[in-house]
């Protein structure tokens, strides 16, 4: 049995999911306030001046902080059920089944919400590490449990939670620099489906 680790965000599927599923999860006249506020980080993002991972913290801290965590993992469900099948990469539906067909262990490894990717993966039959959303007493506190889950975390959360010389060949699969990390770990990476050098 081999290793299977993947990227989800523009790896399994075609694009980002972390926005339209913050945006399908807000009121419009909340996507408004929340556009006028955070308009200045996301520039500083696309001009690579602000990291992903500042950028996906103040976000979600504003989009999330306060909301009841049943609700929220409630329309995830919807989500995942809805909107993931239409952006599914074919590519990545073909070598996760030839995974399964061998056998291999699969885990989905990204920066993007368990509110969404959780249910997504367990209808899938798939292993998930993810960012984690708090939560306190039901309400969420619009911060990570245990941290964003991109870069050198991902390699590390893979790292706590499997042992990669019990498996023969480690496959990873990805398409940004947050990925770099999670390709370095495997015997045979693919960086946006060619074969890494």
């Amino acid at each position: 049995m081999d290793l299977a680790l993947s990227d989800f965000d523009g790896t399994i599927t075609t694009g980002d999911t972390y926005t339209p599923f913050l945006s399908y999860i807000s009121p419009a006249a909340f996507r408004r306030r929340a556009w006028r506020r955070l308009l200045w980080p996301w520039l500083g993002y696309k001009l690579g001046l602000v990291s992903g991972t500042a950028v996906r913290r103040q976000v979600t801290a504003h989009v999330l902080r306060g909301r009841e965590a049943s609700v929220i993992r409630a329309l995830g469900r919807r989500y995942a059920r809805e909107s993931l099948p239409h952006v599914l990469r074919p590519e990545a539906v073909a070598r996760i089944a030839w995974h399964r067909a061998r056998g291999d262990r699969i885990v989905v490894v990204s920066a993007s919400l368990d509110a969404s990717l959780a249910p997504w993966c367990r209808a899938h039959g798939l292993e998930l590490i993810c960012s984690e959303l708090e939560s306190r007493e039901g309400v969420l506190t619009g911060s990570y449990r245990g941290g964003d889950c991109a870069g050198a975390a991902k390699a590390a959360r893979v790292r706590e939670h499997l042992r990669l010389e019990d498996y023969a060949c480690v496959h990873a699969y990805g398409d940004t620099v947050e990925d770099r990390e999670l390709l370095a770990l495997a015997h045979r990476p693919v960086y946006r489906w060619q074969a890494a050098a």
